[in-house]
């Protein structure tokens, strides 16, 4: 129970561990507001993108995909996504909030600690880790843009275009429903996030088409533009820790106390209910029905999809989409402080029942 516990303490504490860090060194004016809001900028538009092209580009084999498991995944965080609108209109009536809590609902951490945490989970089986990591590529590549692309519809849904003034000083009236359409599309072909994914895709597709011609990859990033590939490398480790001491600089416990409510209701669905469905239904569905069938490589896969806490780019999203910023931040605090003890329990259980490797 011991290994357990540290297991699930090392996947998740070092992320509340470097918000702490950020948040004291603001406290003691070691940074400023000014650093803190270029550093968001830096995170959410070249940091960030970086690393999910670096994780989408480092497929090397998509023979082997579970497509079962691929299916099941993004079905769940559409029915997670369903279930969290409900939740995020029935919660609050402020509309800069509702999406933010939409979007805590079903956008995890799988991005940033999905890897860590699920090879974590792998077991001491020689070539365990690897395979974990395989699979966790694959769902990456599938859920990650999904997450994303359903961040913009949730930051835009909600948030109404503001009145603006003609030449004649008129007021004009906020932008018709057609208009909202096609500024959700273009703030999704717009988004940095989406550029890096899509980056990515297109180039692990021009590796494929390559070896499918040739029979092998006459060109690839990593070994004939090496010093390219290894400045996005260079960022993508860069990601994670400034993102996190970023968001711990503008953490603000004074906050919280106009927003319990939103904060109780958006940590509790995405450490609790979002894994009892994503990976409740998964174990149900694998022991006793014949559609699909998941093991001790999958359920880690799956626990990193579902159990970590809301993703730190969704703060950084929330305000560049005009909506309740401080509300997300609190709730990557918030959510990253209970994932410690939820995914221990989640991992206890599929542990105790054999479902996981001890």
């Amino acid at each position: 129970m011991f290994n357990i516990f540290m297991t699930s303490i090392n996947a998740v504490l070092p992320i509340v561990l470097l918000i702490l860090l950020g948040y004291v060194l603001r406290r003691i004016n070691f940074l400023n507001d000014a650093f803190l809001s270029v550093g968001n900028k830096l995170v959410f538009n070249v940091c960030l993108p970086s690393m999910l092209f670096i994780n989408i580009y480092s497929i090397d084999d998509l023979s082997a995909v579970d497509w079962g498991l691929v299916i099941y995944a993004v079905v769940a965080v559409f029915i997670i996504f369903g279930i969290g609108l409900a939740v995020s209109v029935l919660s609050t009536k402020d509309n800069r909030r509702r999406g933010v809590i939409l979007q805590c609902c079903y956008r995890s951490n799988f991005a940033i600690i999905g890897i860590s945490l699920a090879a974590s989970l792998a077991g001491t089986a020689a070539g365990a880790e690897d395979i974990v990591n395989g699979v966790v590529a694959i769902i990456q590549a599938f859920t990650i843009p999904i997450f994303n692309i359903l961040a913009v519809v949730s930051l835009s849904i909600f948030v109404k275009p503001e009145a603006q003034v003609d030449e004649n000083g008129m007021l004009v009236s906020p932008a018709n429903k057609h208009t909202d359409i096609k500024k959700i599309l273009l703030n999704i072909v717009k988004n940095p996030l989406i550029i890096g994914i899509v980056a990515g895709l297109v180039s692990v597709g021009l590796r494929y088409a390559e070896v499918a011609i040739w029979g092998e990859a006459v060109f690839t990033l990593r070994d004939d533009v090496t010093f390219l590939y290894n400045s996005l490398d260079n960022l993508k480790s860069v990601a994670t820790p400034l993102a996190l001491i970023v968001l711990g600089g503008q953490f603000k416990f004074s906050a919280v106390k106009g927003m319990t409510k939103e904060i109780v209701v958006g940590t509790v669905f995405r450490v609790i209910i979002a894994p009892l469905i994503g990976v409740g239904c998964a174990v149900l569905l694998s022991e006793f029905t014949p559609l699909v069938s998941f093991g001790q490589t999958e359920y880690p896969a799956l626990i990193a999809l579902f159990g970590t806490p809301v993703a730190v780019s969704s703060a950084i999203m929330a305000g560049e989409m005009g909506n309740d910023e401080q509300l997300a931040g609190q709730l990557v605090v918030w959510t990253s402080i209970a994932s410690v003890f939820t995914v221990f329990i989640t991992v206890f259980l599929l542990m105790s029942f054999g479902l996981l490797a001890v």
